[in-house]
This record gives structure tokens, sequence and C-alpha cells, in this order.
């Protein structure tokens, strides 16, 4: 039986190329995002196409239960979960204080924060159970830094970065190596970065810092990172790490 990693949140950038890189090295990846059922089918014929295998479900994260009854199924019908890559984006753009609502901050925090305490609550269980796990978390600078605008970001993600800790606190000494990885700079990401900017700008800025300069994350070398901490031994576990592309400053210096 092949190892499965759970990606949730698997677009075409960070999420789905993180999925291919486990499946690459022999695992299962079991890729879950909000949408776009193509796209989720073309990520799964990828992998299959490179010999890996991999499963492709549709899944709101945000609705209740969901999440629970995935993790559920794939533990029932493909395998026990050895990787959860939780990927799911909370950013709701950059807004004044007046003009978040109600919704729109709580929506924040349900994808950030409440969506990874409901993995962590379905997973840790029998990850504990068997000795062993990984959760790798994807965050970003708001974790580390509220700037105007983001109020509903920077409070979702300061408390998944918070939640992370407390789950290592409880789980390491279990066998579970908890991971929060800062994303600290414009991913070359075409469902992410691509759909805040519109195509005609999302080009413009490939040209400009992308591509040959190596200005923006690339989520092909981003997911080396991500399957190096998933490897790790105990003895050296990484339990934060921040991520950017070279000629981007970082957020301390800002």
């Amino acid at each position: 039986m092949k190892p499965v990693c759970l990606v949730i949140g698997a677009g075409a950038g960070i999420g789905g190329t993180v999925g291919k890189r486990f499946a690459r090295d022999g695992y299962h990846a079991v890729l879950c995002r909000r949408s776009d059922q193509a796209g989720l089918d073309k990520l799964v014929g990828d992998i299959e196409a490179e010999g890996g295998s991999a499963s492709g479900f549709l899944m709101n994260a945000t609705d209740d239960g969901a999440i629970e009854d995935r993790i559920k199924a794939v533990e029932a019908d493909i395998g026990p979960i050895d990787v959860v890559i939780y990927n799911l984006g909370a950013q709701i753009g950059d807004r004044a204080l007046a003009d978040t609502s109600y919704k729109a901050f709580e929506l924040g925090w349900r994808m950030a924060t409440f969506g990874l305490f409901r993995t962590a609550q379905s997973v840790c269980p029998a990850m504990e159970a068997r000795g062993r796990g990984v959760i790798l978390v994807t965050s970003a600078t708001s974790a580390m830094r509220g700037n105007a605008g983001q109020h509903s970001h920077a409070a979702a993600m300061g408390g998944r970065r918070m939640l992370c800790q407390s789950l290592n606190a409880q789980f390491a000494s279990k066998g579970i190596h908890v991971a929060h990885i800062v994303i600290d700079g414009a991913v070359d990401a075409p469902d992410t970065l691509g759909k805040m900017l519109g195509k005609e700008q999302f080009e413009k800025l490939r040209e400009s810092r992308g591509k040959e300069h190596d200005g923006l994350l690339l989520p092909d070398q981003m997911a080396e990172t991500y399957f190096h901490i998933a490897q790790q031994h105990r003895s050296a576990w990484t339990f934060e790490m921040d991520l950017r592309a070279h000629s981007d400053r970082a957020w301390w210096n800002h």
C-alpha cells in the first residue's frame, strides 16, 4: 500500500505542485479543491501520466462536515494518511476596516484557522495511534505582520500560526511533525496571483520579475522544500520556515 498525501487546497500553484512532488516519490496524492473539476482532472491526469497515482475530489472546506467526511473516507477507502498539506488560502483582498463585513472577516478565519483545526482534530488521533504523521501548513506574511487592509487575513493567519504552535506542542512527542511554512512573496501561480491581478497584469509581472529573473516564487522549487521537510528525521525537525525569492525584501525589513 502506498503512503498517502492529502492536499487540501490543491490548485494549479503550490498545492497541486506539492501533490505532484509527493506522487513522484511514491505517495498516492489525494487532491481536494473547492471548484474547477476540469483543472482537478488535469492535475490527476498529469500525475498518472508520470507514472504516479492520485485521486481528486471537489470539496468546499467551509461546509459543515466536508473536511471530516473526506478524511474519514480517505482513511477507509484509500489508506492511512501519512502527510497532510493544508494549503487553503484565506485572502479576501485589500479592504479597509469599514469595508470588511462581519461575514468577510469570519470567512478568513473559517478558511485559515477553523479549517486547520478541523483537519487536525480529524487526522491527529489516527496519526497518534500510528506514532507518525506530518502536517505541513502553508502560511503567509500576514501571519507575521499585519498591514492596513488586511484585517481579516492577518487575524486569520496569525491564528493559523498560533494553532500550529499549539499542535506542535501537543503532538511532536507523539511522532507528528507540524510545520508552518511562511510564503513571504509573490508566487508564480495562475490560479491565485493570476486571478487577483488579471491575466494581462500577471503576464507583465512574470515578464519583469518572473521567468529567467527568478523574482517570483516557483511552485516546483517550493515543492522540493515541502517534500524535504516531510522527510526530516525527528532529531532535526523544522517547525517554521519562510520562503521568498532572492530579490524580495524579507517581511521583517519592511
